[in-house]
């Protein structure tokens, strides 16, 4: 699936090695005692049932900028006027910052190109915000997504090519891999920290700041349905946005119900996420979900997936 990424997917790099220390660290992240932030990463994983095979992910990091800064592109705008000429000048400008340290984050969302269909991506979406409800003391009260900005069709980007590639002596590809496995302080060692003047960046740079990815639009338009803006941050690899909502506001978090089953024969009523289980317990599913009075009942399909029977706890939310 990595492979299948297309480039600049830094949260699932197609490097065995990178791959196997995000597996650890995740495992240690559900293995972690204490009810606290910290430098984790849980990541979920969309199973096919029938053969087990693992056909998406999704990531949830507890707080980022631990280990290093975590740096956006604040855009701004600054004024001058000329009482000679009589003109006001508005410039548009970048503002390298780290505003967003301390926030959780939600990323590393792919679904393999054959299985999208079916609500799955929003099944893989949603399931991480039902996860930081379960755990809610381990995340922030801010959340943000950093969505993958315009790569062309050689795999470059014209964002890094207007600007940062012009400091790096490196190309988009390279600079996308060297970050993914090794990280981004490289970025603080030779990114210019002055405020970039938008109108020196070339028309291709321009054009796709604060644009994502073609393929990411439907992940864009899922999280405005969560709740999640943007608030003028981009990414300083390829301009792409960063969405950003309070986490008791995000939808699949505010509207989430926890409930005891009363039964596993519902055959209408309303389509939603159901979960059960904290940390490695924990498994989320697409049920039907029927309340009878104060009685909350599940599909039997579902509740076979959940391994769970009338009695035991559940959180649901509707779809």
């Amino acid at each position: 699936m990595a492979k299948l990424t297309g480039g600049g997917f830094t949260n699932l790099p197609p490097d065995r090695d990178a791959l196997s220390a995000k597996l650890a660290r995740s495992a240690a992240a559900f293995g972690k005692q204490e009810e606290s932030t910290g430098d984790d990463v849980y990541l979920l994983m969309l199973e096919k049932v029938e053969t087990g095979q693992v056909i998406g992910t999704g990531q949830v990091f507890s707080t980022i900028g631990n280990r290093w800064p975590f740096y956006s592109y604040r855009t701004g705008v600054l004024s001058q006027s000329s009482q000679e000429l009589g003109r006001t000048f508005r410039a548009e400008m970048l503002n390298l910052t780290t505003d967003y340290e301390g926030t959780t984050e939600v990323g590393g969302l792919f679904l393999h190109p054959r299985e999208r269909a079916g609500g799955l991506g929003l099944l893989l979406a949603r399931s991480r915000y039902l996860f930081i409800r379960q755990h809610r003391q381990r995340f922030a009260d801010r959340v943000i997504a950093e969505l993958r900005g315009v790569i062309d069709e050689a795999g470059g980007s014209p964002f890094w090519d207007g600007l940062a590639g012009k400091f790096f002596g490196m190309s988009f590809q390279e600079a996308d891999q060297f970050n993914a496995v090794h990280g981004n302080q490289f970025i603080a060692d030779l990114m210019p920290k002055h405020p970039i003047y938008t109108a020196m960046l070339p028309d291709t740079a321009r054009a796709v700041m604060g644009m994502p990815h073609p393929t990411g639009r439907a992940a864009m338009r899922m999280l405005e349905s969560e709740g999640f803006h943007h608030e003028g941050y981009i990414d300083i690899f390829d301009g792409g946005p960063t969405m950003a909502a309070a986490t008791d506001s995000i939808r699949s978090v505010r509207d989430a119900k926890t409930a005891t089953l009363a039964a596993t024969d519902a055959k209408g009523g309303q389509h939603g996420l159901v979960a059960k289980g904290r940390l490695t317990d924990f498994v989320c599913v697409n049920a039907t979900i029927e309340h009878r009075g104060a009685d909350t009942a599940i599909d039997a399909a579902s509740a076979a997936l959940l391994g769970i029977s009338p009695g035991h706890e559940i959180t649901y939310v509707a779809r």
